[in-house]
């Protein structure tokens, strides 16, 4: 599930490609006061992603924007929805805006036999562990994961991608359901890279990371329920690493941005 917000500029200024942490900090100031503020300090998912304001580029006043916030619960976007409706100014560091309109969409891949493709919205970040590493014949450096690029192959890419929705298959789903990796197929049928990038993330406050990430078109066909939650729950939690750095975001046909 997703809420999605209609912005307006409120003045002019340059679009900010390095909105992620002011993003993440306006959302969970959303969250202040409810149950949900507990995952703040957790080291674990806490299930919520969102997308750039698109399209991208700089801000005359007046001009729209489009944010999808994305999340498997929808206790969650209730929390957040209020708070935006409350209140309406957003300001994404210096990118102030106004929200104009607020709706939900349940984007949904289809039943069984279904096909389409799912797309990036924002970069997705797919690090090798270091004690996988060698498994691959990727030289770790220090001990560090790694980011991975093309020259790494597919097979870790799906590794990693697949392992990281097991765990958030195994926090937001109901436990006797079987996960991605439970299942004899692929969770996607194509894979299309469209670009790798680097860029600084603020991770937390006064930490500043540069991540290596990548953008994606992945065609699927919906193979059964099971499958069809999988794909479903890629959409609301997002792919990877630090979907509450808004990382990850995948987009379906109607809402591609």
């Amino acid at each position: 599930m997703r809420l999605l917000a209609r912005l307006s500029a409120r003045a002019d200024t340059a679009y900010d490609n390095t909105y992620h942490h002011k993003l993440r900090g306006r959302l969970w100031r959303a969250v202040e006061g409810t149950k949900f503020e507990q995952y703040h300090d957790e080291n674990r998912p806490i299930g919520m992603t969102y997308s750039n304001p698109f399209p991208p580029g700089d801000l005359r006043e007046g001009d729209e924007r489009t944010l999808l916030i994305a999340a498997p619960q929808e206790q969650l976007l209730t929390a957040i929805a209020e708070n935006l409706i409350a209140n309406r100014e957003l300001n994404i560091g210096e990118m102030p805006f106004h929200i104009d309109e607020l709706t939900t969409v349940a984007p949904d891949v289809g039943e069984p036999g279904s096909t389409g493709t799912l797309e990036t919205g924002t970069g997705l970040l797919i690090r090798i562990p270091p004690w996988r590493a060698e498994e691959y014949g990727i030289e770790s450096e220090n001990g560090q994961a790694t980011f991975w690029q093309p020259e790494h192959s597919m097979e870790p890419f799906r590794t990693q991608l697949e392992n990281n929705l097991d765990k958030k298959h195994r926090l937001f789903c109901r436990e006797h359901l079987p996960g991605p990796s439970e299942k004899e197929y692929a969770l996607f049928d194509d894979y299309e890279l469209i670009k790798t990038f680097a860029i600084p993330v603020t991770v937390t406050e006064g930490t500043e990371m540069t991540y290596v990430l990548s953008k994606w078109k992945f065609g699927y066909t919906v193979r059964d329920d099971d499958h069809r939650r999988h794909l479903n729950l890629a959409l609301d939690t997002g792919l990877g690493e630090r979907n509450a750095l808004g990382l990850g975001f995948m987009n379906d046909h109607d809402y591609a941005e």
